[in-house]
């Protein structure tokens, strides 16, 4: 136990050096998903005029948890696996005794510690501008969010590694997670809260991985209704079956792969 808990830390401490060299990429890439901030003014001047069963409030508080949410599960793996696959670059970590997957996921880790430091400075700048909107969650409220949001980037972590895999196949594995993003801007709550759906398409989203990934963590920590035992058992159910198929697909696709580029 040891010897992992040290491999781990060496991984964490390599990447987040490693992170913070590009501290202005990194600021960057904060003020990129900035999109629920801009729709939250969207939707506060539509909630003053219109009927959502949401106050203005409850909006600019729900899009501002969506913001924290996006910044701790934004998922890239894809893009850097396919690389790694079409360079051959896949080749010297697969003569490691350390899957190759625990590298990227040392890299996500370490590059939410120093993602969040300018993430909560916005944040603190919106309830500096916008007081009316602050609040205190529930001590309750806030370990759930915690042990939601940690789940719900396990989820998005292992889908898009599953598309990953079909690098071994094609060279744009990466227009798989093109087309799941379509559907991930608008089931997921990113765009609107799905409280404001009508009721047949929330009972049709719920059954899908969209909601658990945005929308649950978030309307968690916000107060909102929420399921809080199905939404967690679907998660924990997701997470399982895409891990199921992405060892199958590791196992088929390394039986394809040929190291080319390397």
């Amino acid at each position: 136990m040891k010897q992992i808990i040290r491999k781990a830390l060496t991984l964490l401490s390599v990447y987040y050096a490693y992170m913070v060299e590009y501290r202005a990429e990194l600021i960057l890439w904060v003020l990129a998903g900035s999109l629920p901030i801009i729709l939250m003014g969207v939707w506060i001047q539509a909630a003053q005029g219109g009927q959502f069963g949401l106050s203005p409030v409850d909006f600019a508080r729900y899009f501002i948890t969506v913001f924290i949410v996006r910044q701790i599960t934004v998922v890239w793996v894809i893009w850097d696996f396919e690389k790694e696959v079409v360079e051959g670059k896949l080749s010297p970590k697969l003569l490691q005794p350390l899957d190759p997957v625990w590298h990227h996921v040392a890299s996500h880790i370490s590059e939410r510690f120093a993602r969040l430091t300018f993430a909560f400075l916005l944040v603190g700048l919106f309830f500096i501008l916008y007081p009316q909107a602050f609040w205190v969650p529930s001590l309750d409220r806030f370990l759930l969010f915690i042990l939601a949001i940690g789940l719900a980037f396990t989820l998005r972590f292992t889908i898009q590694y599953t598309f990953a895999m079909f690098a071994f196949w094609t060279e744009r594995a990466s227009a798989l997670e093109n087309f799941w993003l379509l559907f991930y801007l608008f089931l997921s709550g990113l765009i609107a809260p799905l409280e404001v759906f009508p009721e047949p398409v929330q009972k049709i989203v719920m059954f899908t991985p969209f909601p658990y990934l945005i929308d649950f963590p978030a309307s968690l920590l916000v107060g909102l209704p929420v399921d809080i035992g199905r939404g967690f058992w679907s998660i924990v159910g997701w997470i399982l079956i895409f891990l199921g198929v992405n060892r199958f697909l590791w196992r088929a696709g390394l039986k394809r792969y040929s190291g080319m580029g390397a």
